[in-house]
């Protein structure tokens, strides 16, 4: 099995920073693009920010120039460095990753999703 858990959420003022931390853990054999999401109550999940393994990143428009992805593909985790954050940013973020694990001799890509971790930006 594998499992994402994500750690750094909470409450913080506008224009402040918080530091979102997911970590793989598990049987795979690799994890190729991770990233992160987030949804609001009653609402469709979207795409804030990817990362390949090579570095790659993309970027919801919304979070560009605010937000900045990484990720240690030693430790197997992804990070989500906010910063300028604004009450339209509360919601509950989720790490994603696309995981390779090996079944009966065969590479399969699995995709694999965190409990989710509630930012909330006050006014």
């Amino acid at each position: 099995q594998v499992q994402l858990v994500e750690s750094g959420g909470g409450l913080v003022q506008a224009g402040g920073s918080l530091t979102l931390s997911c970590v793989a853990t598990g049987d795979f054999v690799r994890i190729n693009i991770m990233g992160w999401y987030r949804q609001a109550p009653g609402g469709q999940r979207e795409l804030v920010a990817t990362i390949t393994t090579d570095g790659s990143t993309k970027y919801a428009d919304s979070v560009k120039g605010r937000f900045t992805i990484s990720r240690d593909n030693a430790k197997n985790t992804v990070s989500l460095e906010m910063s300028s954050l604004k009450p339209e940013d509360t919601f509950v973020y989720y790490c994603k990753a696309e995981v390779i694990r090996s079944v009966a001799y065969n590479e399969y890509q699995f995709q694999y999703w965190g409990q989710g971790t509630q930012v909330t930006v006050s006014s």
